[in-house]
């Protein structure tokens, strides 16, 4: 805490949450697990060569894009309706990188509908390989937000 000359800077309620419990977070998890393993299933479907894995790359990028989008709105909302949040560059590269990542798996799953396996070498798996460095990038910017700006972090006196 002591990288920070303003104490009272830090931490920034949220507005878009349940029971007080930010809604962002909470969404994200899925699409960050099934963007990360698109990569896995990719790899298992060139070393073993059954379709299945084709398949499940395909559902996995699909789930993840669908369920992003639907993480990334309220991030959004978040950004815009909570001005502490908004001040905060590392906001709004955390929405950048976000957005690229929801860009690029939807790039990734339209390459895929209609030819799951033709679709894995070459530009599949490179998309892949983005997306998840896409999610490392934005995840590690969300931490950043959590773990040293206390974005949407109940203080004791809050709790």
């Amino acid at each position: 805490m002591e990288r920070f000359a303003d104490a009272e800077a830090l931490g920034a309620p949220t507005n878009v949450a349940v029971i007080r419990h930010p809604l962002h977070p909470m969404m994200a998890n899925f699409p960050i697990a099934f963007l990360l393993t698109v990569i896995a299933s990719d790899l298992a479907f060139l070393y073993f060569g059954d379709p299945f894995w084709a398949r499940l790359s395909l559902w996995l990028v699909g789930a993840g894009t669908v369920m992003g989008v639907a993480a990334g709105v309220a991030g959004t909302v978040e950004l815009l309706s909570v001005k502490r949040i908004r001040r905060r560059t590392a906001s709004w590269s955390h929405f950048v990188s976000a957005v690229m990542l929801l860009s690029a798996s939807a790039a990734n799953w339209g390459w895929r509908i209609g030819a799951p396996e033709e679709a894995i070498l070459p530009w599949g798996i490179v998309l892949s390989a983005m997306c998840f460095m896409l999610v490392g990038m934005a995840g590690w910017l969300g931490g950043v937000l959590v773990f040293e700006h206390r974005v949407g972090v109940l203080e004791e006196e809050e709790a």
